[in-house]
């Protein structure tokens, strides 16, 4: 990929948006063409293709999305199915109609079944019933898949999406309200520590399995498919490791130095049982994960003490 080529971050100020737009940047990529959310709603379809008939992007990333865990997940279902399809929609469609010549849909793996198969491969989208919990969001992605797959197959364009695991790293969402379980572990140790080593109670039995990416290996992802042209429409992007989530609790419980005791609510819902993402395609390509779960772990509560005047303390 050439570095002047005029490439559009949607969703730049999000953690993987931030993510690929510092590792572009440092890349040496020099047209990169970002719109805050004042500057343009990715919801309204006529501010989308007034933009790009304006700034006419040559290739597109699509970072953007409405995102949360399990409790934003199952309180506003209409919300992340509608908001998230009108986004991907909006930017495949005025990618397509103004000639966008390679567009990167980074999606999750939540759009494979929920009792699928361990490790989950590309292969098992739409063979079985999605996990209840999040599938509202998960079908809004499924539907991003398909349309660029679609256009592959029509048009030949150089459409790809890329379905990262579990994300984490600087930047992410601390909101003990809509974050992912990661950071909100982050945030929970931290302020019992700070509470003199209370307990923390976290949801579920804790046996749940994840896999767990640092976003900056996503990003290098991301800069690999500009520099590649892949053959297949949809790719894996993990570390081929997983954990269970007692596991994962102990290791951030460690990291912030949190002496006091975890306390599991099993009335809880624990989500799916096992999601481990088989990423041998990606790997037979020549990308690979650089960041360990427990120096990535340390990064991310290191970027979270720089910026915890942003998030008030809770009563634990």
């Amino acid at each position: 990929m050439d570095k002047q080529t005029k490439i559009f971050i949607a969703g730049h100020r999000g953690m993987v948006g931030s993510a690929i737009r510092r590792t572009l940047d440092q890349k040496g990529y020099q047209n990169l063409i970002i719109a805050t959310s004042s500057e343009l709603d990715l919801r309204d379809q006529q501010s989308v293709y007034t933009f790009f008939s304006s700034e006419k992007p040559e290739v597109v990333i699509d970072a953007a999305a409405r995102v949360g865990g399990i409790l934003a997940n199952n309180d506003y279902p209409y919300q992340f199915l509608m908001e998230n399809m009108q986004i991907q929609n909006n930017l495949i469609d005025a990618s397509l109609q103004n000639d966008v010549s390679k567009f990167i849909f980074l999606g999750s793996s939540c759009i494979y079944p929920k009792l699928a198969a361990q490790p989950l491969k590309e292969e098992y989208l739409l063979t079985d019933s999605l996990e209840p919990t999040n599938e509202w969001y998960a079908i809004a992605k499924i539907t991003g898949v398909k349309a660029c797959q679609a256009i592959r197959k029509q048009f030949g364009k150089d459409y790809v999406s890329l379905m990262p695991t579990n994300l984490y790293g600087t930047h992410d969402n601390f909101d003990l309200n809509t974050s992912h379980v990661l950071p909100a572990m982050i945030r929970k140790f931290h302020e019992a520590k700070e509470n003199g080593h209370v307990p923390v109670t976290l949801w579920g039995s804790g046996t749940p399995m994840r896999e767990f990416l640092y976003v900056d290996d996503l990003a290098e992802a991301v800069a690999f498919v500009l520099d590649n042209l892949l053959p297949e429409y949809l790719y894996n992007v993990g570390t081929g490791e997983d954990l269970t989530i007692k596991q994962l609790a102990e290791t951030i419980k460690n990291v912030v130095g949190h002496q006091g005791e975890i306390v599991w609510d099993s009335s809880k819902p624990d989500g799916t049982p096992r999601k481990l993402m088989d990423i041998s395609k990606m790997h037979a390509l020549g990308w690979r994960h650089q960041i360990e779960l427990h120096e990535g772990i340390e990064k991310t509560y290191g970027w979270f003490l720089e910026n915890q005047q942003h998030y008030k303390e809770v009563k634990l």
